[in-house]
């Protein structure tokens, strides 16, 4: 598992919401603050 480092720029990338469209991290720099929550999936 990576180490996440404070004040550190995170890379790039895109995911779909649960509506079905893409967010692309890089078009909310400077502009909001971005929390990002991963949830596993349970069968």
């Amino acid at each position: 598992m990576s180490i996440v480092e404070v004040n550190r720029t995170a890379p790039d990338f895109e995911l779909m919401d649960f509506k079905g469209k893409i967010f692309k991290l890089s078009d909310y720099v400077g502009k909001k603050n971005i929390v990002i929550v991963l949830n596993r999936g349970f069968m």
